[in-house]
């Protein structure tokens, strides 16, 4: 099989999408499988000129035997090219439609609906990373159901994570900085645990939303809790496996995920989670290993999270359930092969 994966630059990055794409593409490669990766220049997904310019001038570079495999961030750069990419048997890996996407205007996320809802039924194959977006893309945007596969993300082996050993309970989120992971949420939420002793780690690229990240640092500063809180920005793999060793909770109060790749990987390790119900999250988090509230519910965070913090006893039995639940997730290499499998069927 020979694959051409499209996807905006810069392709090496930490976010949670792009780590999907690059393990299954190792993985692709390690089985055997030619796979080039073709990165877009331009603003993505709110696609200009230049940048459906880019997209058509690099389609159309595509050697002849490759498959498109258009990164669903990168699908609305190539607007108004349905039937070129039907002709081609051009397929997607959309980790979430970008038209839910919050921060963008009414009109922006109208415009990508329609763009989506044109594209994506157009498509031999779509493939996405939790039943849940699987149902939106069915019902939403009119991708016939035999289309779309399945194909959770894979975890790696990982030690456990020992947390903090301290007084402190050491809190990791892990999401970029963009209204829809929810970190305002979670801010104004522990927030009102003044009287607790707790400090809050953010990882994540500032750059989707620099104006966004701005004024979440200026709220923890409004909020009071600006020297309890770190936003580390992107990490080098060394410096985040530390913060996960350390990590007494993993907290993420999303509005929308794909899936949540985050999560598994706090389970993975034994760290308890607290959670907004998107993505895996109701198929993965328990009252046993975690904490899960519906997105938006700050009163119902914050209740949650007082509990968890302030019991450290309750914490050690919730991550020995969260341990136990992530020794149960599929690995990478099972994964890379399910994804073949989705690409070569002939649904």
């Amino acid at each position: 099989m020979h694959l051409a994966l499209i996807v905006p630059a810069p392709f090496e990055t930490v976010s949670g999408g792009y780590a999907y794409d690059r393990r299954i593409v190792a993985g692709l490669r390690a089985a055997g499988h030619q796979v080039d990766v073709i990165e877009l220049a331009g603003t993505h997904p709110l696609a200009d000129e230049f940048t459906r310019d880019a997209a058509c001038i690099a389609f159309d570079a595509l050697a002849e035997t490759a498959r498109p495999l258009l990164d669903g961030l990168a699908l609305p750069a190539f607007a108004g090219m349905d039937d070129a990419l039907a002709a081609r048997g051009a397929m997607a890996l959309v980790h979430h439609p970008t038209a839910l996407e919050t921060g963008y205007s009414e009109d922006d996320r109208a415009r990508l609906r329609g763009i989506e809802q044109r594209l994506l039924p157009r498509l031999a194959r779509v493939i996405v990373t939790s039943d849940p977006t699987a149902e939106r893309l069915s019902s939403e945007f009119a991708v016939p159901r035999p289309r779309i596969a399945v194909v959770m993300p894979g975890t790696d082996d990982a030690p456990r994570s020992s947390g903090s050993g301290g007084p402190t309970c050491e809190i990791l989120s892990i999401g970029a900085l963009v209204p829809r992971k929810g970190h305002d949420l979670l801010l104004r939420a522990l927030a009102r645990l003044f009287d607790l002793d707790w400090h809050l780690t953010i990882v994540g690229s500032p750059a989707r939303d620099q104006t966004h990240a701005d004024a979440l640092i200026a709220l923890a500063a409004e909020l009071g809790i600006a020297p309890r809180v770190r936003f580390a920005g992107e990490v080098g793999d060394a410096a985040l496996q530390a913060l996960w060793h350390g990590a007494d909770l993993f907290a993420l109060a999303s509005h929308w995920e794909g899936y949540g790749m985050a999560i598994a990987e706090a389970l993975k390790r034994g760290v308890p989670v607290a959670v907004t119900a998107v993505g895996i999250a109701p198929t993965l988090v328990t009252p046993e290993n975690g904490i899960m509230v519906q997105p938006g519910d700050r009163d119902t965070l914050s209740k949650a999270l007082r509990r968890v913090i302030f019991g450290a006893d309750l914490r050690c039995d919730v991550a020995e359930a969260a341990w136990q639940t992530g020794r149960q997730l599929p690995s990478w290499d099972e994964q890379s092969r399910a994804f073949a499998a989705a690409l070569l069927s002939k649904d």
